[in-house]
Parts: structure tokens; sequence; C-alpha cells
């Protein structure tokens, strides 16, 4: 039983895999301050009301804030008694290259998507993730990561919105009926949503350009089904795309071990 692992800026997804399908997928919002036992805590409650009661063995975690990993090391070790895969570390193996400049560090959520965009759909891919950020990941034919694209995140743009004008209210996103707005939360949601279409076909367009090649569109993260009936930009979307790309990383770490043995 593997307890997988994804903190992001905004939320902490907790997923629990038996070798073949996730059998429970939970989310809390990531708070650095937040200690072992209340992880452990609030783990237990919830495996219990889904009577779950195979034990956690592997733990694999993937965190774009550095502050969170003591902590769920110190989960794994102290109530999992297993030492956790963190994607990023020289001890956790990938099985794709990376190819980026000397020096670079590559956020591991996009390296967890590079992983499980071409294992589910094999190369030339640039995978999408409507996350705090907005982040375009270019998959090469072999399955390396070769480099990308960051925008500000679609919440991220209201909210500075919001709070850099203090005659614009907070608006939940949605897509408008029409383009131009009638009205002060209209004009502001058509802005968003059309303005990052904009972004997203444009951004594709000339990653494809560059590339000089066919490229599929991949999309994930929790926005990702506002778009989903928009526009044809996209010809994949895939809900549990990061979680499924821990579970092939600690695979393949896995067979690494049993090979140098």
């Amino acid at each position: 039983m593997l307890l997988a692992v994804d903190c992001g800026n905004t939320n902490t997804v907790f997923s629990i895999w038996d070798g073949d399908h996730f059998v429970a997928t939970w989310r809390m919002a990531t708070q650095p301050q937040r200690t072992a036992d209340e992880y452990y805590v609030w783990l237990s409650t919830l495996k219990a009301f889904q009577k779950i009661e195979r034990d956690i063995t592997d733990v694999i975690v993937s965190s774009t804030v550095p502050r969170v990993v003591f902590n769920l090391r110190v989960l794994a070790d102290r109530y999992f008694h297993t030492r956790p895969l963190v994607v990023g570390r020289e001890d956790c193996a990938l099985p794709v290259a990376v190819r980026v400049d000397p020096g670079t560090q590559v956020g591991p959520d996009r390296l967890v998507n590079t992983v499980a965009g071409h294992d589910r759909y094999g190369g030339d891919l640039i995978v999408v993730d409507f996350g705090t950020a907005t982040t375009f990941d270019v998959v090469d034919a072999d399955g390396a990561y070769v480099g990308g694209v960051i925008a500000p995140g679609v919440n991220l743009s209201l909210a500075a919105l919001h709070d850099a004008a203090a005659a614009l209210p907070h608006v939940d996103i949605s897509r408008p009926q029409r383009v131009v707005g009638t009205n002060t939360v209209a004009c502001m949601q058509s802005g968003i949503f059309w303005g990052y279409i904009g972004l997203i076909r444009e951004i594709c367009d000339r990653i494809r350009g560059e590339r000089d090649r066919a490229m599929r569109v991949v999309a994930t993260g929790g926005l990702a089904p506002l778009f989903q009936q928009a526009e044809t930009l996209f010809d994949h979307f895939d809900d549990d795309l990061t979680m499924h790309g821990l579970t092939v990383i600690h695979a393949h770490n896995k067979k690494e071990e049993a090979r140098a043995r």
C-alpha cells in the first residue's frame, strides 16, 4: 500500500495506491506548520471512515513547498516505518531524462507530470497544469523534460485584480455566456476566462512552432474542467495525472533497488 502525497502551494493531495488502483484520495490545505502527528490523526480518521484496513508500507512525496517535506518525512518514519521517496532528491530516480540548463532546479510537480504524461500518452506532449500557477511542461519524443512556461494561475490573477483595484470585487471564475460583459463581475469573468483561452492557445502554438512538430496537449489540475468544454485546445483531460506519475516513479525506484541487490 503506497501513500502518494502531492503538496502544492494551495492544497495537498493524499492518495492510497494498492498496486492496481487508487482506493482513496483526500485533500487538505497546505500548511507548513502542520506536524507529523496531525497528519497521522487526520489520515487515520479518514482511513477508518472509509474502512481501509490495510497498512501503508511505502510513501512517495512531491512538494513545491520545501518546508512541509520534513514533517512528511517524519510521518513516514514514525508511523509507517519507511523512508519516503522525495521527488527531486538525488536518491529518487526518474524514468525519464531532464534536459535543461545546468544548475536549473525543476519543480518536482513538473517532473512528475512529465513522467505521467509520457507513461500514458507517449512523447511530444505539452502538459498544461492549472494550479496556483499555470504551467506548460514540454515532453520530448523520448519522454525527457525539456523545459516549459510558467504563467500566473487563474485564481491568482483574479486575486490580484481584487487586491490591486479597490473598486473590483472578488469573483468566482466561470465561463461567461458572452464576451462583452454588461456588469463588473461579467467583465472580470470574461477577461480572465477568454484571456486564458488566448494565453493557452498562443503558448501551445508557439511551442509547436519552435519545436517544428505536432504535439498533443494534456490538461490537468484543479481548474482544468473549467476549460474542458470551452474550446478544442486539449487532446486529453487527466484529473489524476500527477498522482499517477508518483506511482510510476515509485515503481521505477523499486525496480532499480531490485536490480542493485
